[in-house]
């Protein structure tokens, strides 16, 4: 029998699953088999997941969110923490209200779930935290952004300790992706060119990618596999120093 990624059955949770990231990850794990329920600020024109509309830097509302979906299916198998995000901004320019909130959004949210989701959460259950290469590189411009990605990705390593081995926790690091809103941040179809070749496989990421790498992790395929932080980044982001190397 051929070898494949089944999730049939599954109870998957995606946080900002309506667009972008978290819509390429709920597709994937749709088309894993999966029940897949997502949240959002905002109702999508059309998703075949169940939505259910939320903030998630609240945490009565993400509480009153996974307990209406344990209630209605038992348990919990797979959560992702995807929603995220910041727009440039100038650190010492930016508002103390404006670095809270993306502090809020792309580590205190995450919190939320994970402190929501654990106890209904079935044995062999798994977190996966959405993070990014600004966590481990300098982030001029999204500096609050990229040290609350570094602190996720510490949580992530701390809280596979702390839950194995009922729940496996890991993280999906993303390099840049080919979302509507990361085609107009870098401009023109020549720009977004030039960004690409930065990347050595020369392509941004799709979304699905991210979400094909969420499927894999969720999987018995990575049954032995917490505590790790996966780079979907086509290889990451070409050095800056090859750029005076004469024969780079």
């Amino acid at each position: 029998m051929a070898l494949q990624l089944d999730m049939s059955g599954k109870v998957v949770l995606v946080t900002g699953g309506t667009r972008g990231v978290g819509a390429g990850i709920a597709e994937m794990f749709l088309k894993a088999g999966a029940h897949v329920e997502v949240c959002a600020r905002s109702e999508p024109p059309e998703l075949p997941a169940h939505f259910s509309r939320l903030d998630v830097r609240d945490p009565d509302q993400v509480e009153r969110w996974i307990e209406d979906v344990a209630r209605r299916h038992g348990r919990v198998d797979v959560a992702v923490n995807n929603a995220g995000g910041a727009p440039y901004a100038d650190f010492a320019g930016a508002s103390p209200g404006f670095h809270r909130k993306v502090t809020e959004l792309n580590f205190l949210a995450p919190v939320y779930v994970c402190r929501a989701v654990f106890p209904v959460m079935a044995d062999g259950g798994v977190v996966l935290n959405v993070t990014s290469i600004s966590a481990r590189r300098v982030s001029p411009g999204t500096a609050v952004y990229g040290a609350a990605k570094a602190a996720l990705e510490s949580l992530t390593a701390s809280l596979a300790v702390e839950w194995a081995p009922k729940v496996r926790v890991n993280a999906v690091s993303c390099g840049l992706v080919e979302t509507p809103g990361s085609m107009d941040h870098y401009g023109d179809a020549e720009q977004v060119a030039r960004v690409a070749a930065t990347i050595p496989r020369g392509v941004f990421a799709r979304p699905e990618d991210v979400g094909g790498a969420c499927v894999l992790l969720a999987s018995p395929l990575a049954a032995h596999v917490t505590g790790a932080v996966l780079n979907v980044d086509g290889g990451g982001e070409w050095p800056g120093f090859l750029r005076h190397t004469p024969n780079a």
